[in-house]
C-alpha cells in the first residue's frame, strides 16, 4: 500500500487511470498528507479509492490490508425517481431526452418523465398536460399515451463529489429553458482539508472552463489589473488631497 501511495501523485491520477470505488480496510497509519493530498474519502479504518480490479487486488498482499472490496453507496439515496436497485454509485442506465427524440411511455418508465410531460413541457408553456396511471396503461388528459416526443433539450448535472452533491439524480432533468448562462473561468477554489491561505488553490483561481484545448489561467492578469487599480487609485486621492490643501 505504501508503493502505491507513493506512486499516485495526486487526485487528477486517479480519476484518469482507475475507475471503481474501492473499500480498503487497513490496519496501521495513513498520514494525513496522503489523505489531503488524494482527497480520499476516509471512513473509520477504511479508505474510499477509484481503483482498477488488478490495483484492488494487489492491495491483498499487503500486510496492514484487512479487506479489499467494491464500494456501493445504498440505493434509494436519490429523490429522483430510480429502479430499487440503482444507487448514487450506480444510477442508471438513464435516457436523457432531446428535442424531437421519440420514447416509448409505460407503467415502468412514466415517473422519469412525468414532470417533464405535465410541468416543463406543460404548464411552464401553457399547456395543461395531466398524466395518471389506470391500470396497466398511462393516460395523458384521459387518453392512453404510448409514446412521447419531447420539445425541447434536456441536461443531465453531476457534481464532481458524488458522494456530496445534489445534482440531478436529486431534482432530475434539467430543461433547456432553465439554464440562463454558462461558467466562464473559476474565481476561486477551496481546499476542505486545508487552511489558512494554504486552502486556496491558487493555481484554479480565474481559469477557464469549459471550450476545447487546456484551460488557461488569467489569474496573473488579474493580479497586474488589480495592481493598477491601486496605484491609480492611491495617486488619486494624493492628487485630490493636495487640491483640498
Amino acid at each position: 500500500m505504501k508503493k502505491y501511495f507513493s506512486d499516485v501523485k495526486n487526485a487528477a491520477d486517479l480519476s484518469e487511470q482507475y475507475r471503481d470505488s474501492i473499500t480498503v480496510t487497513f490496519t496501521g497509519y495513513l498520514s494525513n498528507e496522503a489523505i489531503t493530498r488524494l482527497k480520499i474519502n476516509r471512513l473509520p479504518n477504511k479508505v474510499i479509492l477509484n481503483l482498477t480490479k488488478e490495483i484492488a487486488e494487489e492491495l491483498h498482499s499487503d500486510s496492514r490490508v484487512v479487506d479489499v472490496k467494491q464500494y456501493m453507496s445504498s440505493p434509494g439515496l436519490s429523490n429522483f425517481p430510480h429502479d430499487k436497485d440503482w444507487s448514487v454509485d450506480n444510477y442508471g442506465p438513464i435516457l436523457i431526452p432531446k428535442k424531437g427524440e421519440k420514447v416509448a411511455i409505460n407503467i415502468e418508465n412514466i415517473s422519469l418523465y412525468k414532470r417533464i410531460i405535465e410541468t416543463y413541457e406543460g404548464s411552464e408553456m401553457g399547456i395543461e398536460n395531466k398524466i395518471i396511471l389506470s391500470g396497466n396503461q398511462v393516460l395523458l388528459n384521459g387518453n392512453p399515451i404510448a409514446e412521447y416526443t419531447f420539445l425541447q433539450d434536456y441536461y443531465w448535472m453531476m457534481g464532481d463529489n458524488r458522494h456530496n452533491s445534489a445534482d440531478s439524480r436529486s431534482f432530475g432533468y434539467v430543461p433547456h429553458n432553465h439554464i440562463v448562462g454558462k461558467p466562464v473561468f473559476i474565481w476561486l477554489s477551496l481546499d476542505a482539508n486545508k487552511s489558512g491561505l494554504s486552502k486556496i488553490r491558487w493555481e484554479r483561481m480565474f481559469t477557464t472552463v469549459g471550450g476545447s484545448g487546456e484551460p488557461v489561467s488569467y489569474f496573473r492578469y488579474f493580479l497586474i489589473v488589480l495592481a493598477g487599480w491601486f496605484i491609480f487609485d492611491f495617486f488619486k486621492k494624493r492628487k485630490k488631497k493636495k487640491e483640498n490643501i
